[in-house]
């Protein structure tokens, strides 16, 4: 029951989050990925990706993030949105996800380092 947050529906199609933190631990700056459903008008709901980036690579542009995932998985499944910073995470190490899910929609304007929906 657990695993069918992992799932986000996106404009009828089914997006597993763990594919897309997979995509996004594949780009050379990603040290860290979580993914979790935000809240879209028109789609129902988008991939939201949170991203903690390598030491040494702050300056990594959003949007080469973007276009690489767009070259290694199907563009619906790729993340609208992109928030650097560190992840959440209980006394185990686990990632809270459910905090990422309620800080993807309450992100205030500027808040997210790339976001489709302001483009």
């Amino acid at each position: 029951k657990d695993r069918s947050k992992d799932i986000i529906i996106s404009g009828g199609e089914n997006i597993s989050s763990i594919e897309v933190e997979n995509a996004l631990f594949k780009h050379p700056a990603v040290m860290e990925a979580a993914v979790v459903a935000r809240d879209d008008e028109t789609w129902g709901e988008t991939p939201c990706a949170f991203v903690t980036l390598k030491p040494g690579q702050e300056k990594t542009d959003p949007a080469d993030i973007i276009a690489f995932c767009r070259d290694i998985m199907a563009r619906f499944k790729v993340p609208k949105t992109i928030v650097y910073g560190d992840l959440p995470k209980t006394v185990t190490g686990k990632i809270r996800k459910f905090a990422l899910r309620d800080r993807a929609n309450g992100l205030a304007d500027g808040e997210a380092a790339y976001d489709a929906n302001k483009r």
